[in-house]
């Protein structure tokens, strides 16, 4: 067996001020530690085997990204050849094998098996003007944020982003979700929500719908985030000895809220990081992940893009919450500030309360395969999260 490795190694020696920036530590200016990805050569017929079915709806969801790759000089003319492949399964496991290296995920501790869990589109009640149950604001962009591009002029730090506000002369940080929740921020009120906890899932899942009185449902998705950290309030939770940690998931968490509803901005204010929403199209089709695709219910997943490059085919063997086997091919479509490590993914289950529930319970292990185009390098990992 063919072992590569590639480290993700980074250092911020100099970039205390990142408080603001994603992926920051606001805590303390010292190097990230290091981190390996090893990518281990295998033969496409030692894949666990996937059923027919599986394998043409994984198959079409990851090629309903490529239509984002064209120009990537890996991807352009796998995908090109995969837009004529017809939906049969030999066909299918034919281009697969033709086109395609299979490479299996292993931690720095030469560990195959890692952390699955799941995400969802919730659909929460609301308003489009404040009421006295509907109070809750959801915000767009804000108009005094200010975000750099620091590759502009750090080529290393590719993909970092400084948020900040300026005062005077002086681009600060901008402000925490404790301070935002408390002060409100200058920016537009996309709608009214009706519970504040209902706010934080939207932002950890990234997008929703609003429920409007009328029957009509608005969309939202992410259009940006205020710079902080994002800190899990179930760690908060499990710190504070109010839930065991493996008693954490989105009902029990709730459930903790609603007895505890006192507490709640205590909660809310031990996660700083903040998600700023924009609206989208009313459409069947699921929300648009970080590849800028609608993401297909059972069939796309966020990942670490330090490990795994968006857009590349994956192959995932996992279970269910109640243990029933998922194996299927997916789609590396978005990623998520807790999705992080190399043998990392996060399943997205569709849109509703059935997708939430299948979502908040499922913290699975599982292994994850790379498929990567024959004859290309493997992927260079950026030098900084």
């Amino acid at each position: 067996m063919k072992t590569v490795l590639r480290p993700l190694a980074w250092a911020l020696p100099a970039l205390a001020l990142l408080a603001g920036c994603n992926g920051g530590d606001s805590e303390k200016a010292k190097p990230e530690p290091h981190a390996i990805a090893t990518y281990s050569s295998v033969e496409f017929k030692d894949l666990p085997a996937v059923s027919d079915a599986d394998l043409l709806a994984g198959f079409q969801a990851w090629r309903n990204g490529c239509q984002k790759l064209t120009r990537d000089p890996v991807w352009a003319a796998t995908c090109g050849a995969a837009a004529s492949v017809p939906a049969d399964p030999a066909q299918v496991r034919g281009f697969l094998q033709q086109n395609l290296q299979v490479y299996g995920l292993r931690s720095a501790q030469n560990d195959a098996n890692g952390l699955i869990t799941g995400y969802y589109e919730p659909v929460y009640p609301g308003s489009l003007t404040r009421s006295a149950t509907a109070n809750v604001p959801v915000y767009g962009p804000p108009d005094d944020m200010i975000v750099v591009d620091l590759a502009s002029v750090y080529p290393e730090l590719k993909g970092k982003r400084l948020r900040g506000r300026v005062e005077g002369r002086v681009l600060k940080p901008y402000d925490t979700a404790e301070a935002i929740y408390r002060d409100g921020a200058k920016a537009p009120v996309l709608a009214w929500l009706t519970d504040p906890m209902d706010l934080q899932f939207l932002q950890i899942q990234g997008s929703g719908r609003v429920q409007l009185e009328d029957g009509r449902q608005l969309r939202l998705g992410y259009a940006d985030q205020n710079g902080h950290p994002y800190r899990p309030i179930g760690r908060w939770l499990v710190e504070q000895g109010q839930l065991k940690k493996e008693d954490v998931t989105m009902g029990s968490i709730h459930a903790w809220a609603q007895a505890n509803p006192q507490r709640v901005p205590e909660l809310l204010a031990s996660n700083p990081s903040y998600v700023f929403f924009a609206t989208g199209p009313d459409s069947n089709e699921g929300p648009r992940g970080s590849l800028n695709v609608p993401l297909t219910a059972g069939y796309s997943v966020a990942i670490d893009r330090k490990v795994i490059p968006l857009g590349s085919l994956l192959w995932l063997s996992t279970t269910r919450p109640d243990g029933a086997p998922v194996v299927r091919p997916v789609g590396a479509q978005d990623t998520g500030g807790a999705i992080t490590g190399e043998v990392r993914a996060d399943l997205f289950w569709g849109t509703g309360p059935e997708a939430g529930e299948l979502a908040g319970n499922m913290k699975q292990q599982g292994q994850i395969w790379m498929l990567w185009p024959k004859g290309a390098a493997l992927p260079d990992v950026p030098k900084v999260p």
